[in-house]
């Protein structure tokens, strides 16, 4: 996945989502302090921007040192290249104090992660019993019934045999990966469901919409192989269902399904 995020890092930083700031409120509401976040995974920064307008500092890190480069650059964000698995002392020398987080975010990127050594790490420096661990995908693009039919033959013909099997994780919004905390519900709803079910639009040109393609894991390790997904062919099937309704920009819809819970009492 290193190799994959070196490569792409620019085409994700312009293509990939933003997060509606209905997210950001709601995770926000659930924690009794906002002095530090911890955004794990930072990428190119989209989740540490909307954190660092709600809690006094962030602390973003990634093990990308290209991704790092297009992530906007705050006075209240420090930003860190860690390794990918660090130990309880690599922590508190890189990241935090023991028990002095009161927020913990993972954006589109849990499901790489070594989960039993991460929560280990999550647990360690949250804030005891409060402190808030927050994890959220996104799943498959929504525009029209034309563009989404080319989407889904692309996705399962294309796509599917490059996917990583943690993709799977995503596919499922996140319902069933490991989630060792007190569960928070939306008590808003009536159905109180979890994953909790947040939408983030994007206005996208056709070549946007192209790009986002590209900056798939999926794309890029069948590009690796020397296959190109995105054949003449293919684009010209995304070209056509795009022009139908003959509106050149379009508000492409992610469905976004949110972990979060606190971290208790236990101590790890």
């Amino acid at each position: 996945m290193a190799k994959f995020f070196i490569n792409q890092a620019k085409q994700y930083a312009a293509a990939r989502p933003n997060y509606p700031i209905q997210l950001f409120e709601f995770i926000a509401s659930k924690t009794p302090c906002h002095d530090l976040a911890w955004d794990v995974g930072t990428g190119s920064g989209q989740a540490s921007r909307s954190l660092a307008g709600i809690y006094k500092n962030v602390i973003a890190t990634d093990t990308s040192s290209k991704q790092l480069e297009f992530a906007a650059k705050l006075p209240n964000v420090r930003y860190e290249l860690t390794p990918p698995v660090m130990s309880l002392s690599e922590i508190e020398q890189l990241v935090a104090p023991e028990s002095s987080v009161d927020l913990v975010t993972v954006a589109q990127a849990l499901h790489w992660f070594d989960l039993p050594t991460f929560y280990s790490n999550v647990k360690h420096v949250l804030k005891k019993p409060d402190g808030v661990f927050a994890a959220w995908c996104y799943t498959n693009p929504e525009v029209n019934a034309a563009v989404d039919e080319v989407f889904r033959r692309f996705y399962k013909e294309k796509l599917g045999p490059h996917w990583d099997k943690a993709r799977r994780l995503v596919e499922d919004g996140y319902k069933g990966i490991e989630f060792p905390f007190e569960k928070i519900m939306d008590e808003s709803t009536e159905s109180q469901t979890f994953p909790v079910r947040f939408v983030t639009e994007r206005e996208m040109g056709i070549e946007e919409f192209l790009t986002y393609l590209r900056s798939s894991s999926a794309y890029q390790t069948a590009k690796d192989k020397g296959v190109e997904l995105l054949t003449a062919e293919m684009e010209g099937e995304f070209v056509g269902s795009w022009k139908e309704d003959g509106e050149e920009k379009k508000v492409v819809t992610f469905p976004i399904y949110l972990l979060i819970g606190r971290v208790g009492g236990d101590r790890v």
